[in-house]
């Protein structure tokens, strides 16, 4: 069986040349997942579009969010890769679930939203504490939504508070990040999976 899986990245960097440690954790993600023979097929800068604020699939002219919701929901897997600012995911991720929360008025006959039978999984990466809480925005977000969030969905890493050190300035990814992401791969790849071949009911 065939799976696709699409990144997004929530830096609050714009410029896709700009180095990213949410997209090194993402590499990480990528290789774990194509060990599985899942495929991550682009990695779209979020902060590089014109995402509207709203809760709405679409805000009206210059909106950029309608794509991304298309590519989004064209995968089976979603690696939402951002950073932690300030203790908590930031903000660019943070509008992305604002406009997912049209996916609640947008059911099928059967009240199932369009996110239903998709699995989504996490990169974050930081300076300071705050991964378990930034995942635990994130997957509650994501589960009210329609997403179904796998065991062991979050592969993380945070440096010395207050550090200079960031993720992608890192000259080996740490072994203890490497099995986590292989974990987080094959739960993902599984469960989505058994979506594809087994739907829920609505």
């Amino acid at each position: 069986m065939t799976l696709k899986a699409l990144a997004i990245n929530c830096t609050l960097k714009s410029d896709p040349a700009e180095p990213s440690s949410t997209d090194a954790m993402i590499a990480v993600l990528a290789k774990a997942f194509a060990e599985r023979d899942v495929e991550i097929t682009e990695t779209v800068r979020v902060a590089g579009l014109n995402v509207l604020p709203g809760v709405t699939s679409n805000e009206g002219e210059g909106d950029e969010w309608p794509g991304l919701r298309e590519k989004i929901l064209a995968h089976d897997i979603l690696v939402f890769g951002g950073p932690i600012w300030m203790g908590q995911i930031g903000s660019v991720a943070k509008r992305v679930l604002e406009r997912m929360d049209a996916f609640l008025d947008e059911t099928d006959d059967e009240g199932r939203m369009p996110s239903y039978g998709k699995v989504a999984v996490a990169a974050i990466v930081g300076n300071e504490d705050g991964a378990h809480f930034s995942s635990a925005q994130l997957f509650q977000s994501l589960n009210d939504v329609g997403w179904t969030i796998p065991a062991v969905a979050a592969c993380y890493w945070v440096g010395e508070a207050m550090g200079s050190t960031d993720f992608k300035d890192l000259d080996k990814t740490p072994d203890k990040v490497t099995k986590t992401a292989r974990m987080v791969a094959g739960n993902a790849a599984h469960l989505a999976g058994l979506l594809k071949t087994s739907p829920y009911p609505g």
